[in-house]
């Protein structure tokens, strides 16, 4: 199974050979083309010829190396945009013609500014390159490191040397960092200071005194590096989880930093410093003679520096500074630079960053290998806690633990039943460690064992379903499986959404690595680590539910993402063949299939629609049909939202969630022809009686007389009462607000009572705007005697609610948008703006009229690319075209908002007419033109 070592050893001498320097092919142009160093160094002696001054001559050499720099590194740069994967030759290329620049400087200062017949022995000076450019690897916009080396304490002459150096290296518009030390002082800082000490692990010479760089190196290895590594590898060890952890945590965040993120380039760095610090390796391809990687795993290191040094090259160029954050908007640029493009129902830059995560895992796994080859050569120490628990561990034939590792004892009988490929899951799950690298090594190379035959063997689905139902982690599992590629051989219908980039704000996750977060959700809840902040779903599965189907359905909904068909749609279809294989009978099949066909229907009915409408939820009873079915549907929703990201389940899903379920489940149980709104209605009339026993019965009799059916239909007990209190005695010229941190729903609340008029709903909804508030939810109601009342969900930009502190402004300048002093189209202006690096989420804008969804109003439904004067132009428009909107239901999606407004016409009737709807969708389709051109500017 595994490569032939004839084949293997010269894959690695060629890659190796590619590697160096200063191999034939190093430069992806030829040298000459780059810089010819004879004919430059012609010009600057002619440019400085006879010159007065120091001021003249630093000036001449700037001009002449500044054309000569600035036309090489054109040349490097069209050389790659014309080549975009080859980077490793043009780091090289970028390297090499700062070392050209450096040493004529250095020249000009020692020959031109400073001669110097006679040095004596304390006035030597050798110019070193450090870090990054001393490994001789440059980005286009790369610091370049340096250490002045001067034997003893610095001498006059060095100090001018040096300082005229510097003073031309900066006019050349060089990022230089830089160090004046001795020998002694290296090796005294370096001790103290880890990143003084990694930078000198790549020291290279540049020019000067050679034997002066050559002591540093001996001195560097005999009293620093030798006898060290120990601690150095727990230092870069630390730092490499203080890095990850600033960046996220996470090697699948959204926006990665390509260098310093999780399975960037630092990690690769960090594996290659480590590397010679304990064994002097000068390159890489040592690693596979030390027996660290193998072969391949050489391969994979060099593929996935070559991509990662790829991106970070094309970032530089395209924003003309040292940029490592593919922020969304770079993203779609860097993807179109490396030739990325549209097809098969997914944008150019979905593909590219499904290419970045997979070598990004791939550097997971590298920096998994050699950690523990450093731990089997007891340079790099076991965890404490992994020591004290491996004494207790016995593993199976033929497994056996190393390290506190599984790993497979006897190879041929592991490979001889290709069931084991699955069976280590299991047996590392049940002993409760994690898979050694060898063991890695070996499924890695022996996936083609995973055929169609086993996916049929009973035992084999056996394993597959037990490692998700029946050991309490099977995150762990389905991770390790992923990562090594198992999971996709045995389900080869996972493959495609592998590593698959949602290019959206709202997907913080891979559809895979969303996939995994959902089923670890479920796990939680099963484990009840999860009931005070999930009290429906953990009740759901503590009075017992199916749970192969809730797993497998989990396991299977995002798989058809990224076709040009609904996702959902041809998902069930794929279901239909996968759950079979993975011994589920018929009716199970069934239900996994309806719960991947609608896996969206629930979230969508209760947070875009007015779940207080009867017809909603007995439109989502007879879609769901059983209590079975759905306590199934909700407990994959929930565990679907939150898997989205850390921040997208919050108190207000929850909610509205909840509600759902209750009324649905109610009635399912009741029947169905008790949601009607004249019940409703009797029921928020007695319960508001029941709450003000201080009101007379006049005042309660003139309260519950003075509103229409949809206000009693369509809010809470407690708004009930704020409004009747705003309405007690209020005059026609006073504005009564109530806002109240509420939360059980994460949200403020506000209330507002006045006298009604036209276009006030949306003067509301510009004046939240103003203060930056996001509306989730808002109702208005008109009473019969003539007022409006109307509540609003409010959140601020994070989510939140209001604090306290805030709600004064809050008020104040709603105060002033309702009475006219602040007109918010106009002030609006500045604040809606859609920023630079969001500009490339692409949104289609689609608007949607239904008259079955309520009894009594036409529902109309904006999707479109959110903005925050988005809501305040709609509304205006329907405003301005005589609409009355009742309620409005606000969904976000990232980049992308749902907008739903249930409205009348004039005089009170729905929108029958095809006409008057088209003439609708017309204008409001304008209105989110203008503003989004308005938006972009």
């Amino acid at each position: 199974m595994n490569k032939p070592l004839a084949a293997s050893v010269a894959q690695v001498s060629d890659l190796a050979t590619e590697l160096k320097p200063n191999a034939p092919d190093s430069f992806i142009c030829p040298v000459s083309d780059i810089f010819d160093r004879h004919s430059v160094a012609a010009e600057l002696a002619a440019a400085l010829d006879d010159l007065p001054n120091e001021r003249d001559i630093r000036a001449a050499t700037v001009a002449v190396l500044s054309r000569a720099r600035e036309t090489g590194r054109a040349v490097i740069a069209s050389s790659f945009q014309a080549q975009p994967f080859a980077s490793r030759t043009t780091t090289r290329a970028y390297s090499w013609l700062t070392d050209q620049i450096v040493e004529l400087v250095l020249e000009v200062a020692t020959q031109r500014l400073h001669p110097l017949p006679n040095p004596t022995e304390g006035e030597k000076l050798s110019l070193i390159a450090v870090g990054g450019y001393g490994r001789g690897e440059m980005a286009p916009e790369s610091d370049v490191d340096l250490l002045f080396l001067t034997p003893y304490k610095m001498t006059p002459w060095a100090e001018s040397v040096i300082e005229s150096m510097l003073y031309m290296l900066w006019d050349l518009k060089l990022k230089v960092g830089h160090a004046s030390r001795t020998v002694k002082d290296c090796i005294r800082l370096a001790r103290e200071d880890y990143t003084i000490r990694t930078s000198l692990v790549e020291y290279r010479y540049l020019a000067g005194d050679e034997k002066l760089a050559k002591r540093l190196g001996a001195q560097l290895w005999s009293d620093l590096f030798k006898g060290t590594a120990g601690e150095f590898i727990e230092a870069k060890l630390d730092e490499r989880s203080e890095r990850h952890r600033k960046q996220g945590g996470q090697r699948y965040v959204v926006e990665p930093n390509v260098k310093e993120g999780k399975g960037g380039l630092r990690d690769l760095q960090s594996l290659f410093w480590i590397s010679k610090y304990v064994n002097g390796v000068k390159d890489a391809a040592d690693l596979v003679g030390l027996g660290v990687f193998s072969p391949d795993e050489f391969e994979t290191f060099v593929t996935a520096e070559d991509f990662l040094w790829a991106v970070r090259c094309h970032l530089h160029l395209i924003t003309g500074r040292a940029t490592d954050q593919l922020t969304f908007d770079l993203q779609v640029e860097v993807a179109e630079a490396m030739g990325y493009t549209d097809h098969g129902g997914r944008r150019a830059v979905e593909h590219f960053m499904q290419a970045y995560f997979r070598q990004a895992n791939s550097v997971g796994e590298l920096t998994r290998i050699f950690l523990t080859a450093l731990e089997a050569t007891h340079t790099k120490p076991e965890p404490m806690l992994v020591r004290l628990l491996g004494r207790r561990k016995r593993a199976k034939v033929p497994y056996a633990i190393k390290q506190n590792r599984l790993t497979v004892a006897d190879e041929d009988a592991f490979l001889a039943d290709n069931v084991n490929m699955l069976r280590i899951f299991e047996e590392a799950l049940r002993t409760g460690t994690l898979l050694h690298p060898d063991a890695m090594r070996l499924i890695a190379a022996n996936l083609d064992l995973i055929d169609e035959d086993m996916r049929q063997n009973k035992e084999a689905r056996r394993i597959f379903i037990d490692l998700l139902l029946k050991h309490g982690n099977p995150e762990r599992g389905l991770r390790r499986m992923n990562e090594l590629g198992v999971l996709d051989a045995f389900i080869p219908e996972f493959a495609p959404i592998v590593a698959m980039m949602q290019f959206n704000m709202y997907h913080h996750y891979t559809v895979d690595e969303h996939t995994i977060q959902c089923i670890s959700n479920l796990a939680q809840i099963e484990r009840k680590e999860l009931i005070e902040e999930l009290p429906v779903a953990s009740g759901i599965l503590e009075r017992g539910v199916n749970r192969k189907v809730l797993y497998v359905a989990l396991l299977l909904h995002d798989i058809g993402k990224g076709r040009d068909e609904d996702h959902s749609i041809l998902g069930a279809q794929i279901a239909r063949k996968v759950a079979p294989r993975l011994g589920l009978s018929k009716k199970d099949c069934d239900t996994v299939e309806w719960l991947i066909r609608y896996h969206l229907l629930m979230s969508d009915v209760a947070q875009k629609r007015d779940i207080s409408e009867p017809r909603t939820v007995r439109g989502f009873a007879k879609a769901v049909k059983s209590v079975e079915r759905l306590d199934l549907l909700t407990v994959l929703t929930v565990c679907d939202i939150r898997g989205v990201g850390p921040d997208t389940w919050n108190n207000w899903k929850a909610v509205l969630l909840r509600n759902l379920y209750t009324a649905t489940k109610d009635a399912l149980q009741n029947g169905l022809e008790d949601l009607n709104r004249e019940t409703r209605e009797n029921e928020a009339k007695r319960a508001l009686r029941a709450t003000l026993t201080d009101w007379s019965a006049k005042a309660l009799k003139a309260e519950a007389g003075r509103h229409y059916g949809p206000y009693w239909q369509g809010l809470p007990l407690a708004a009930h009462v704020i409004f009747a209190n705003l309405l007690h005695d209020i005059s026609d010229d006073e504005i009564r607000i109530d806002l109240m941190l509420d939360e059980d729903r994460d949200a403020t609340r506000a209330c507002f009572a006045m006298v009604d008029h036209p276009g006030l709903f949306s003067r509301m909804t510009g004046a939240l705007a103003l203060v930056g508030a996001n509306i989730v939810d808002a109702s208005s109601y008109t009473s019969k005697d003539g007022y409006a009342t109307a509540v609003f969900w409010i959140q601020d930009n994070d989510g939140h609610p209001y604090e306290e502190s805030r709600l004064p402004r809050l008020r104040q300048m709603i105060v002033k948008t309702l009475k006219g002093e602040v007109v918010a189209r106009d002030a609006l202006v500045s604040k809606d703006k859609i920023k630079k690096r969001e500009r490339a989420f692409r949104v289609p804008t689609n608007i949607t009229f239904d008259n079955e969804g309520s009894e009594i109003y036409t529902i109309i439904e904006v999707e479109s690319r959110d903005r925050p004067g988005l809501l305040f132009d709609l509304t205006r428009t329907l405003a301005n075209n005589h609409v009355y909107i009742a309620s409005a239901v606000i969904a976000t999606y990232g980049e992308q908002v749902v907008d739903t407004f249930y409205v009348k016409d004039m005089v009170g009737l729905k929108y029958y007419a095809d006409s008057k709807r088209a003439a609708l969708e017309r204008k409001l389709r304008e209105a989110i033109a203008q503003g989004s051109e308005r938006a972009h500017t």
